[in-house]
C-alpha cells in the first residue's frame, strides 16, 4: 500500500491484508467480526487476535484527524478516502452493536489481462474482440452489476484500449479509475466532485477541456443521470457503471434515478438512442471452478427502430445459471455506427450467416425453364412434309393469318427454322420465354 495520505495512520494488524493484493475489501462490525473479500476465494470470515471495537475506534480517530473531520456522536459518519483506499466508518451510537468499518482498495492498476479473462471463463475470446472493437468504434458503454462484481475493474480495462490521442475525462465522486496514475503521459483529466463543485459544474467545465471520452465512476444519483445525457447527447463519449439486475434494465434503471416527471417514453428512446451497448458484470463463488468467479452474463445493443420509432434491444450475449451461452448478431444500426466511426465490422462475428448462393440458384432456375421450353416445341412442333397453308409459329398469343400462301407450298423448313430459332432464344433468353409462353397455332 502505496498512500501518502495515510501515511501517519497506524493501520497495525490490518496492515498484512492491506498489503496483499488479493483482498480488495476488508469489513468490521458486530464487535469483532472481520470478513475479507479477494479475487481469488471470495468472501470469507478472517481472525486476527487482537482486533476489537477500540482498536477501530482508534483507526477512526487517526483518519479523522489525517482528513481535518470529526468523528463523534454528532457527527456518526466518516468517509475517508486517498488514492488506493476507501474508508468508511460508522460510530457506535448509530451502529448499536459496535463500530462498523469497510475498507475497499482500490489500486492504480489494470487488474484484468485479455488472457486471465479468457482462460477464467470471465469472458470469451470473440465476445472480448467485440467489445474491444466497439471501444474502438467509440460506443457508449455502460456497465451493470451488483456491489462488487467488478463494474469499476472491467470500466478500467475496456478504458485501456481507447486510442492515446483521445482525451480522456474521469468524474468520481469517490476515486476508484486512477487512469491519470495508470498513465502518467496521456492527455487525462481526473475530476472529483465535492460539496463546492456539482456533477453539473465540473461537466461545465469537462466541456470546456474538449474531451473525447468521459468516464463516470458509477451513475448513482439523478445528478449523474443527467450528466450521461448531457454528455452523451453533445457529441462525447462514455464508459460508466450503474446498479442494475442486468444490461437490458439499463435505461429503465436510470429512468428511475431521475427525481423530476420528464417522459418515460421519450427519456428512454432518447437512452435507447445514444447509448449502443450494456454489459453486465456477475460475481459468485463457483462450485465449478471451486472459487469466487467473476464474469460477463450479458451484453445488449440498445437502439430505435426507425419504421415503428420503437426502443428496442438486441441481446448479442446471454450466458444463464448452468453455463449455457447464446449468441445473436449485432443489428444494422451498430453495423452502421461503427462505419461511421471508421471500424468496419462483420455482419456475423458470432453466428455465420447460411450461404445463399443466388447466382447458382438462378442458373438452375434457367436450366429448367430452357428444359420445359424446349420440351413445349418438340410435343407441338412436329415435322410434316407439309403444313397448312395459312399457319405461321409465333412467340406470342397473337394469330397472324396469311391468305396469301397457297395449300400447295412445302412450309416444313420454315416451320423447323421458326422452330429451332425458339428453341435458341430459348436457351438464350429464359425469361422473356417463360412469360411471354410459346405457342404454336393452328389455323
Amino acid at each position: 500500500m502505496d498512500s501518502i495520505v495515510f501515511q501517519q495512520v497506524d493501520f497495525g494488524l490490518l496492515m498484512p491484508l492491506l498489503e496483499n493484493d488479493d483482498v480488495t475489501d476488508i469489513s468490521y462490525s458486530n464487535g469483532g467480526q472481520l470478513w475479507v473479500k479477494t479475487l481469488s476465494k471470495g468472501v470469507y470470515q478472517e481472525h486476527i487476535e487482537g482486533l476489537t471495537n477500540e482498536v477501530m475506534e482508534k483507526l477512526a480517530f487517526q483518519c479523522s484527524n489525517v482528513m481535518g473531520k470529526t468523528f463523534n456522536m454528532a457527527h456518526p459518519l466518516l468517509d475517508a478516502e486517498s488514492a488506493e483506499l476507501r474508508l468508511n466508518f460508522v460510530h457506535d451510537s448509530i451502529a448499536t452493536n459496535g463500530i462498523a468499518v469497510l475498507i475497499r482498495k482500490t489500486p492504480a492498476k489494470i487488474r484484468l489481462k485479455k488472457e486471465k479473462l479468457v482462460a477464467e471463463d470471465y469472458v470469451s475470446l470473440k465476445l472480448h474482440d467485440f467489445l474491444i472493437e466497439c471501444v474502438g468504434g467509440h460506443c457508449n458503454i455502460l456497465v451493470s452489476g451488483e456491489t462488487g462484481s467488478g463494474k469499476t475493474e472491467l470500466i478500467k480495462y475496456l478504458a485501456s484500449h481507447i486510442k492515446e490521442d483521445e482525451k480522456i475525462i474521469t468524474i468520481e465522486d469517490t476515486l476508484e479509475l486512477h487512469l491519470d496514475k495508470i498513465y502518467p503521459t496521456r492527455d487525462i483529466v481526473a475530476m472529483k466532485t465535492n460539496n463546492i463543485a456539482s456533477y453539473s459544474d465540473v461537466l461545465v467545465a469537462c466541456m470546456r477541456q474538449n474531451p473525447r471520452w468521459i468516464l463516470l465512476s458509477e451513475v448513482r444519483s439523478a445528478e449523474a443521470v443527467m450528466a450521461v445525457r448531457n454528455s452523451i447527447s453533445s457529441g462525447h463519449n462514455i464508459l460508466s457503471t450503474i446498479h442494475s439486475d442486468k444490461a437490458s434494465s439499463i435505461p429503465m434503471r436510470l429512468y428511475s434515478l431521475l427525481e423530476s416527471s420528464q417522459d418515460i417514453d421519450q427519456f428512454v428512446k432518447g437512452m435507447h438512442r445514444y447509448i449502443q451497448l450494456g454489459v453486465h458484470v456477475k460475481g459468485f463463488y463457483s462450485t465449478k471452478y471451486n472459487r469466487f468467479q467473476r464474469e460477463i452474463t450479458q451484453v445488449v445493443e440498445f437502439y430505435v427502430d426507425d419504421k415503428a420509432n420503437e426502443a428496442k434491444v438486441n441481446i448479442i450475449y446471454q450466458r444463464d445459471l448452468a453455463g449455457n451461452e447464446t449468441y445473436n448478431n449485432p443489428t444494422e444500426h451498430l453495423i452502421d455506427y461503427l462505419a461511421s466511426q471508421g471500424v468496419v465490422m462483420r455482419e456475423d462475428p458470432f453466428i455465420p450467416k447460411e450461404d445463399t448462393i443466388k447466382d447458382t440458384q438462378g442458373v438452375n432456375e434457367n436450366k429448367q425453364a430452357v428444359a420445359s421450353s424446349i420440351e413445349v416445341v418438340n410435343k407441338e412442333v412436329v415435322p410434316s412434309q407439309s403444313a397448312p397453308s395459312n399457319t405461321q409459329v409465333t412467340s406470342n398469343q397473337n394469330v397472324v393469318t396469311n391468305p396469301q400462301v397457297t395449300p400447295s407450298v412445302n412450309v416444313t423448313p420454315s416451320v423447323n427454322t421458326q422452330t429451332n430459332n425458339l428453341v435458341n432464344n430459348a436457351q438464350a433468353n429464359v425469361k422473356p420465354a417463360v412469360n411471354n409462353g410459346l405457342e404454336i397455332m393452328d389455323i
